[in-house]
């Protein structure tokens, strides 16, 4: 009896680590931050499960192009405090005779001179004022974990009024975001924004953690039990990382939202499913329009109908100016 109740104490705590050690990996995969050195070794999980979604596939000229005009740009540096404390860096590059303000607000793992290479050049062009935030951990920011949008919504909060307390001439400004980009200024929308805030652009964003997690652990990884697995991922999201995973969602935002927005989506995309755009866009009570690219992946649609899209972007502007 005695050597009973031993092992038992000994295989209970055994069992439990065992539960927990499948979630722990996930969690360090998509959402504890790494440092440069552990991402390069890391580097075969991005070429053999991103490479096809990115712009670099197909565009590979237009989106050098793209990061090396802004390289070119003579930027100012910008810094604003997170609501948890952190040093959150952004890049500002003013226009001539600006008609308008725009925060561009990147994707996950991301940057803005990747994600909006090909667009920046043009909304610079056709006066805006730019704002290139380096997300939480990303870039020149501080931060240790990715939230999926929980707390970069805030990030996105405390950059609209950075804008607005030095946008002098009242200019309009406009919240622009790109797949996890996207999620988090949708998800921003549900709080009280400045009001030159006219409206809201979201390409290929996704409705929630735990939807594009969900995803991705059974379509990438091909993994048996997710829901279970997201639980766990979840109390590590809230032991160490401050959040969980039902903060990161657009839900709530979209019903109360009173701004319009403008949803792109690429048919083609394997990484955000285009029913995440649908869902955002059936809950949005704003104005609202759904521009779906036919043969476009992750981020792509202003590299496969750049017309279109250009033409949908200026629209869009001209109509809420």
């Amino acid at each position: 009896m005695k050597n009973k109740f031993i092992k038992s104490l000994i295989a209970v705590p055994a069992a439990v680590t065992i539960f927990m050690s499948f979630g722990w990996s996930f969690f360090e995969l998509m959402v504890h931050c790494k440092t440069k050195k552990k991402q390069t070794r890391k580097k075969w999980f991005s070429l053999s499960h991103t490479r096809i979604n990115h712009p670099r596939y197909k565009f590979e000229k237009e989106y050098e192009e793209g990061k090396a005009w802004c390289r070119e740009q003579n930027m100012q540096d910008c810094y604003i405090r997170s609501m948890d404390g952190l040093l959150l860096h952004a890049l500002y590059l003013p226009a001539e005779n600006a008609e308008r303000f725009v925060l561009l607000s990147h994707g996950y793992k991301g940057s803005s001179f990747g994600d909006f290479a090909y667009t920046a050049r043009f909304l610079h062009e056709n006066q805006c004022n730019l704002l290139f935030i380096d997300q939480r951990c990303c870039g020149e920011s501080e931060g240790e974990f990715i939230t999926f949008g929980a707390k970069e919504q805030y990030d996105v909060l405390g950059w609209a009024y950075y804008i607005a307390e030095r946008n002098k001439d009242k200019l309009p400004i406009y919240l622009y975001g790109e797949s996890m980009g996207a999620a988090a200024v949708l998800m921003a929308s549900g709080h009280r924004l400045p009001r030159e805030v006219k409206g809201l652009i979201a390409d290929c964003g996704f409705r929630s953690m735990k939807g594009q997690l969900q995803d991705i652990a059974a379509n990438w990884f091909h993994l048996h039990w997710v829901g279970l697995l997201l639980f766990r991922v979840d109390l590590f999201c809230r032991l160490l990382g401050g959040f969980c995973m039902k903060d990161a969602d657009t839900a709530k935002a979209m019903q109360i939202n009173k701004r319009p927005v403008l949803f792109f989506h690429g048919e083609k995309d394997t990484y955000v499913d285009t029913r995440n755009s649908r869902h955002n866009y059936s809950l949005c009570q704003a104005q609202k329009e759904l521009v779906i690219v036919p043969e476009a992946r992750h981020l792509c649609s202003a590299y496969e109908q750049p017309e279109l899209y250009r033409e949908k972007l200026l629209g869009f502007f001209e109509k809420y100016n």
